[in-house]
């Protein structure tokens, strides 16, 4: 598994990693049932705090491409259908093009809020 922090970026590095996770499961390089390191193992190879990766999990479980099995570990969250992973797919393209563009993260989904609004019928 392959992640990299980029130290200088205005992407906060729980963002960066959150964000590479979830463009692995998007698509499919971290298939359903993959274990995941350890959180502690995962912030010493990327030398973060434990803190920072935790919250990049609890984003990622939140989201429902990861579940945490107690004391088993972290794997990729089976049940997804495929207009979850197709949109998954999208919005990793979209954060790592506002991240190219520097366009903070808030703005970035304040856009995409606004767009879902416009896109309601009625």
């Amino acid at each position: 598994m392959e992640i990299s922090i980029e130290p200088g970026s205005p992407v906060p590095p729980y963002e960066q990693v959150r964000g590479q996770l979830a463009e692995m499961v998007g698509d499919g390089r971290l298939p359903v049932g993959a274990k995941l390191p350890t959180v502690r193992r995962l912030a010493a190879e990327l030398g973060l705090a434990v803190n920072t990766v935790a919250r990049a999990y609890r984003e990622l479980e939140s989201a429902g491409l990861l579940e945490t099995r107690g004391r088993h570990g972290t794997f990729v969250a089976p049940g997804r259908d495929d207009a979850v992973d197709r949109l998954q797919r999208l919005a990793a393209g979209y954060a790592a093009e506002a991240a190219r563009l520097q366009v903070a993260p808030e703005m970035a989904v304040s856009l995409v809020r606004a767009a879902l609004d416009a896109a309601r019928p009625g």
